[in-house]
């Protein structure tokens, strides 16, 4: 025999709120986002002035992994990340606390392993247009022909350890725009700017494309910095002059915090 519609309509509602507390339960029992952070300086905070987490890694809480785990509901960080890093440094100091339980992984790395950060250095000094160009080229044959490599041997290492994780890569931003005729941007030449990124271009492409092969997520800030270089008046990165000697050639603050944080948290969701 049918039970009579209000009887059915009373005995669906309170199936309903029964439900509800269960459902709260499991969520609880299940716990926070496990979120690791890995990577180098581009991570870990270098050019924010405040390195209040680790000083001689340069961690910062206004580095961009900090901020979405503070920004972002039911997530515990373990920030890892430190200034200077190669890929051998993520293998060997890194990924302690990658396990089956680590929901998202973020990794900013390869530009150390490439030399990157001395040709910046030497190009701004240089005095000589051919002696930054050489370099770029050898720079561009690192990239070429031993980066690949060590990005798979760091990214499969990533996936033993946290099988289950979504790992995000995140790449370098342009540090040059269209003119370089501010004090930020001395030493550098209108033909060595345009080298410059497409170096840049070129080391994100190849990290996205081994990236991608190793089933992980790519994320570019070129377009998100772009129109905030060097030479802009809100500008994400710093050029040749920082409130510290290790600022310089990094992200702002409000680069962290502007550029980075919302193009990982969007994938992060």
């Amino acid at each position: 025999m049918p039970r009579p519609p209000r009887l059915a309509a009373v005995l669906a509602a309170a199936t309903t709120l029964l439900a509800l507390p269960l459902a709260g339960a499991a969520q609880a029992a299940q716990g926070p986002d496990q979120y690791v952070a890995l990577g180098d300086s581009y991570a870990a905070g270098n050019g924010t002035s405040n390195y209040n987490l680790d000083y001689s890694c340069a961690r910062s809480t206004d580095a961009y992994a900090p901020i979405i785990a503070a920004e972002r509901p039911g997530t515990a960080l373990s920030f890892l990340a430190c200034g200077g890093a190669k890929t051998g440094d993520v293998l060997a100091n890194q990924l302690g606390t990658l396990s089956s339980d680590t929901d998202y992984v973020t990794l900013s790395i390869g530009g150390n392993d490439v030399g990157f950060t001395s040709l910046i250095l030497g190009c701004w000094n240089w005095l000589d247009t051919s002696g930054c160009l050489s370099t770029i080229d050898s720079t561009n044959a690192r990239i070429a022909g031993e980066l690949p490599a060590k990005l798979d041997q760091t990214y499969a290492a990533i996936r033993s350890r946290a099988p289950k994780a979504k790992v995000i890569i995140v790449g370098y931003p342009h540090l040059l725009g269209d003119t370089v005729g501010c004090s930020q941007a001395d030493g550098i030449t209108a033909t060595e700017a345009p080298r410059l990124n497409a170096l840049v271009d070129n080391l994100n492409a190849t990290i996205a494309q081994r990236a991608r092969a190793n089933g992980f997520t790519f994320v570019n800030p070129v377009a998100a910095f772009d129109g905030h270089d060097v030479c802009s008046s809100s500008r994400y990165v710093w050029g040749k002059w920082a409130p510290l000697i290790t600022d310089i050639y990094h992200p702002t603050k409000a680069g962290y915090r502007n550029g980075y944080a919302p193009l990982v948290r969007a994938v992060m969701g």
